[in-house]
């Protein structure tokens, strides 16, 4: 064999080896060492008493209450955020995808918040939502409102964290279906007005169909991003008040140094309902979407 024979043989490899090797660095060994100390009793103040327990994490997790409340309180935090933020992003995108200057300045004003750190923005809506000296409750009083407790209280403080979130991230969204709207051929809606099509029809029948590899991926970037969600619940809750906010991951920071193992047990399920969820919208939705 010649050297250019193998050369050509191996450079494929070669050009490849320092994306494969980060991937086994920073994502395949952390994975496996996770999968690891999910098998042990695993304490960091105290490692000599770590010890292989097998399944015996994955037992206590499914027979504990807290859990299914923080799993609870994940579905709902992340069926809202995906919600809300996919409507709202899709009317302001169907507002903005005309070329003006005006529509410039707004969709330069919605995408700031997602350049600004979330600690910075939870702060900011933390004094917002201040029960007694907060801007929004001073807004419902001047409007004849009752005032909201927001944070204070188990029965609005999730839907406030959405509310914070959606806030965060309708702007990047936004601007992904603006310039998804501004590739459809101008002939096609053409044609359809010669056809006297009905806006209705032309919105569920053209421009859902054509903008539908841009709405999936929205779809599942914000259902792994909202099933991580943990430093704005951090910043602004805590996980409370009474576990009303606690999320997985919020819930997997909480046993970080008392039973890491237990802590591993939990990321190694959030790991396993993040890969079914996105196996099902895959198999489910990945028909419906039509590339051009």
């Amino acid at each position: 064999m010649d050297k250019n024979t193998l050369w050509a043989k191996i450079r494929p490899y070669l050009l490849t080896a320092p994306a494969m090797i980060g991937i086994g660095l920073f994502v395949m060994y952390p994975v496996i060492y996770l999968i690891y100390l999910s098998f042990y009793k695993y304490n960091l103040l105290n490692k000599a008493k770590s010890k292989f327990i097998g399944l015996d994490n994955y037992t206590q997790i499914l027979s504990r209450k807290d859990f299914y409340q923080a799993f609870g309180n994940t579905a709902l935090y992340t069926v809202g955020v995906v919600v809300l933020t996919l409507l709202l992003s899709l009317l302001m995108a169907l507002w903005l995808v005309k070329q003006k200057k005006f529509n410039a300045f707004v969709q330069a004003g919605i995408f700031t918040p997602h350049i600004i750190s979330i600690v910075s923005i939870a702060l900011v809506w933390l004094w917002l939502m201040e029960p007694n000296q907060g801007l929004l409750n001073y807004v419902l009083k001047v409007i004849g409102l009752p005032p909201s407790q927001w944070l204070q209280s188990s029965k609005t403080a999730l839907i406030s964290v959405i509310i914070v979130s959606v806030w965060h991230g309708i702007g990047y969204y936004t601007l992904i279906i603006v310039a998804a709207l501004q590739s459809i051929p101008p002939t096609i809606y053409e044609a359809t007005a010669l056809d006297n099509a009905s806006k209705f029809k032309v919105f569920t029948k053209i421009t859902i169909p054509l903008i539908s590899p841009q709405l999936f991926f929205i779809l599942i970037i914000m259902t792994i991003g909202s099933f991580k969600v943990f430093d704005t619940v951090q910043v602004m809750t805590g996980g409370g008040p009474n576990n009303a906010t606690t999320t997985l991951v919020y819930y997997i920071y909480e046993y970080r140094t008392t039973n890491i193992g237990y802590s591993a047990a939990t990321g190694v399920i959030l790991m396993a309902i993040i890969g079914i969820l996105t196996f099902v919208y895959f198999r489910v939705l990945s028909k419906r979407v039509h590339y051009q």
